[in-house]
């Protein structure tokens, strides 16, 4: 029997951080950016209060708050600002939250957004530049 603490000894090996996720931390993380895309909001709600990171991402780096953005839910998004995401968080296109709300002509997301700080021109494109583009008259007000 050998003592790992011992002089000589070869030092512990240190855990693996470049591991895949197993499956069941997968299945957990496609939940909850299931829930955000589909305004689950109490569901929601009790992950993020259990512990979940508001600040999750997928593959593609769009966040628990750009998928709740994107598909129009302002509630959830309310819910997710307030567990800590941040509203600038641009994903790996360079696309905030903001800007998909507008894109999609969710003036009622973009009020939230907008009230927790989020950026008009931030991004790329930016919020303001795509209610421009798209003539999102109602959003292009709450951005002046």
């Amino acid at each position: 029997m050998t003592d790992s603490t011992a002089p000589g000894a070869a030092p512990a090996q240190e855990p693996d951080q470049s591991q895949e996720p197993d499956e069941e931390t997968l299945a957990l993380a496609h939940t909850l950016f299931d829930a955000a895309r589909n305004g689950e909001t109490e569901m929601l709600r009790s992950y993020l209060n259990a512990g979940a990171p508001a600040t999750l991402t997928n593959a593609a780096g769009d966040s628990l708050l750009m998928l709740a953005a994107y598909y129009g839910h302002a509630e959830t998004v309310q819910l997710i600002l307030h567990h800590g995401a941040d509203a600038n968080r641009a994903n790996d296109r360079g696309q905030t939250p903001l800007a998909g709300a507008v894109f999609k002509g969710y003036t009622d997301v973009a009020r939230v957004l907008l009230d927790a700080g989020a950026d008009p021109d931030a991004g790329a494109p930016s919020a303001r530049a795509a209610a421009e583009m798209f003539a999102r008259t109602d959003i292009l007000a709450l951005l002046a």
